[in-house]
């Protein structure tokens, strides 16, 4: 959308009458940013869960989507890394990469995968390498056989 503000206003109204929200869009006419916001809502509502459930010492824990910077193959096991602590997964990268909403969250190697949303720069170097330095000062390097796609999705 391009730092376009095509919502004027949102107005949540609270009524006992409704045991399911409802959602109206009103407009003059229907557009591409429109069919945009419907789409994500539609994915929002497909999406079961927007939560991942991981391992903190010994603990189940429920750790929100938006709060992975990384998930990571570390040592035998997989990782993911929010802004306050790391946990232990119990499935593959590979078995994430096809959970994973592939609009937000993409692998840059094959031991990582990355939170677009939590990126802060790409330093794209001449020899063709990319370092990802995300908002809280962590730097993820592209691996060589990612960065076409890397650069595709960022564009």
């Amino acid at each position: 959308m391009k730092g376009m503000n095509i919502m004027k206003d949102i107005n949540i109204v609270i009524d006992k009458k409704y045991s399911e929200p409802e959602i109206t869009i009103r407009t003059n006419k229907k557009t591409k940013e429109i069919d945009n916001i419907i789409e994500a809502i539609k994915k929002i509502d497909k999406n079961d869960s927007l939560f991942i459930s991981a391992y903190s010492k010994g603990k189940l824990e429920r750790i929100s989507l938006s709060d992975i910077i990384r998930i990571r193959r570390y040592d035998r096991q997989v990782i993911l890394e929010t802004e306050q602590n790391s946990f232990v997964l119990k499935k593959t990268l590979t078995q994430l990469e096809e959970e994973l909403d592939n609009e937000k969250f993409i692998r840059i190697s094959q031991s990582e995968i990355i939170n677009a949303y939590k990126v802060k720069s790409m330093d794209i170097s001449v020899s063709g390498t990319i370092i990802i330095e995300f908002d809280n000062g962590i730097k993820s390097y592209v691996s060589r056989r990612y960065v076409k796609y890397v650069k595709e999705f960022f564009k």
